[in-house]
């Protein structure tokens, strides 16, 4: 059971962030609801459990809690904008700056966060600070902790259209990782490496050479693909097979989802079980943390981690664990240390809704599934799947306006092989390091699991009736459609409740 403070700071919170994402209210205002709320809650001299005014006590400290979340949004806001940086918008600019992301390869370009510290005028730098992209050619390479200087037009970013004529939000979008300018295809010059952080450099390097093995073993795309479920690679697939997974419904496992790091962080715990006491733990726990700063720490990946390490925490401290409570706590230190994500970062909101889908959702579903087979977890695996793509259809229709009619049975053949697709591509790249050789076994079968994908993708996908566009699919109404579920699982709940109890 989740006590009713909890969870009044974390709706308090959320609201808070929501509010400010769209409306500019300034530090005075979100100051003066802290003094109101403050105000309202000493006055009455009452507590959350009191039976008369515990009313009072909930709007205070959801008043209180949301002036937080306002506060938070203004503090990310406060370094939007660097004067310097204005004043030659739109002019050719060079610039210098270290890398300080994984390069995000393209087809024909890549992309790379560059943290500017210098812009040069005249043949004399002026100190900067911003985080800028960067769309460079894919040639020279150019890697993490790399300075360079880069000469070029810097602009901002400016929304767009999309295929179907949705407005993007590209500036929102890119805001939400403190990028608030771009520069597109510059010269660029190297001038030093290793200037990041060690450790990052470290695992980045790892990574790479993973790569390299399972490239030694496994042609392309195979490869690629196998390299964004295993480790989160950032390796282009080719824009025709990234639409062939649009089209089946399955773009999410082209990189490393919640699903992945699920697998990875139960192994990894299981892996070190064999440590006596705390340092099993601990070795888990630091082996989860290692392995998400290497696979980029998108959304889903902090999500997943943060759940896991929770997992760690409750069986070192012998608590119990709720993963409802572990969901709402990842949520909650995600938005606290980027309040932008709430709201402009779509693979957060789906990855949350796709695990309250497993949490509330499967096991509604799954008494109607009795008939299918519980080995190799097929009832669960069709149940989950069944869950998520109920669940997130309303927002996936308004954000994408686009309907994966084959979405069902692509997930229910490709999830069930998953885990051993990981698994023996996990085991190519790692023995790769000792010998060539010896990875082929595993690359062999990898790469017959990998084919096996990418043939049921390529079939489904261009199926005539494969997708439909939804051209309005407005938010009101995937509100509604929330508001419907939520009235069917009320009265679904209990009979559920009574079965498990």
């Amino acid at each position: 059971m989740i006590d009713k403070p909890f969870l009044i700071c974390i709706a308090g919170f959320a609201a808070g962030v929501i509010a400010r994402s769209f409306f500019n209210f300034g530090f005075s205002f979100a100051i003066f609801f802290l003094i109101i709320s403050t105000a309202i809650y000493l006055s009455g001299k009452i507590t959350l459990t009191s039976t008369s005014g515990g009313g009072q006590a909930i709007v205070a400290l959801f008043i209180f809690a949301a002036s937080l979340g306002m506060l938070r949004f203004d503090l990310s806001e406060l370094h939007k904008n660097d004067s310097i940086l204005d004043s030659h918008l739109d002019r050719r600019t060079t610039v210098i700056g270290t890398v300080v992301d994984e390069p995000d390869e393209r087809e024909s370009s890549v992309r790379l966060t560059v943290k500017l510290d210098s812009l040069v005028d005249n043949g004399a730098p002026t100190s900067v600070s911003a985080k800028t992209l960067v769309v460079a050619d894919l040639y020279p390479k150019f890697k993490y902790g790399d300075r360079l200087e880069i000469m070029g037009l810097l602009d901002k970013p400016k929304n767009f259209a999309d295929e179907g004529g949705k407005i993007f939000d590209y500036q929102s979008y890119l805001a939400k990782e403190g990028i608030y300018y771009q520069i597109t295809r510059p010269k660029v010059k190297l001038l030093s490496s290793e200037e990041g952080n060690f450790i990052v450099e470290a695992l980045f390097n790892f990574k790479q050479a993973f790569l390299k093995n399972v490239s030694a073993t496994i042609p392309e795309p195979d490869a690629s693909l196998l390299g964004g479920l295993v480790v989160g690679a950032k390796q282009s697939l080719g824009q025709n097979l990234l639409d062939d997974f649009r089209k089946a419904g399955v773009i999410h496992i082209v990189v490393l989802s919640g699903y992945n790091i699920t697998i990875v962080a139960d192994a990894v715990i299981k892996f070190f079980g064999f440590l006596p006491g705390y340092l099993g733990q601990a070795f888990g726990a630091l082996s989860i943390v290692l392995f998400a700063i290497m696979t980029g720490g998108s959304a889903t990946v902090v999500r997943a981690s943060i759940m896991a390490l929770l997992v760690v925490l409750a069986r070192t401290t012998g608590r119990r664990y709720n993963i409802t409570r572990a969901l709402l706590l990842a949520g909650f230190f995600m938005v606290l240390q980027n309040p932008k994500i709430l709201v402009f970062d779509s693979s957060f909101q789906l990855s949350f809704m796709s695990t309250v889908a497993l949490i509330y959702v499967s096991p509604i579903i799954e008494k109607y599934f009795l008939f299918v087979t519980e080995k190799w977890g097929l009832r669960s695996v069709v149940t989950a799947t069944l869950a998520t793509q109920i669940f997130v259809l309303p927002m996936l229709l308004y954000k994408m306006g686009e309907l994966s009619i084959v979405a069902l049975p692509v997930n229910l053949l490709i999830l069930l092989v998953i885990p051993a697709t990981m698994l023996f591509g996990f085991l190519a790249g790692f023995v790769g390091f000792i010998s060539t050789v010896l990875a082929f076994p595993f690359a062999f079968v990898a790469y017959g699991l990998l084919e096996y994908e990418l043939a049921v993708v390529e079939f489904f996908s261009h199926l005539p009736f494969a997708i439909i566009a939804v051209k309005s699919f407005p938010f009101w109404f995937a509100v509604l459609v929330y508001f419907f579920y939520f009235t069917i699982y009320l009265r679904l709940r209990p009979k559920i409740t009574r079965q498990q109890i």
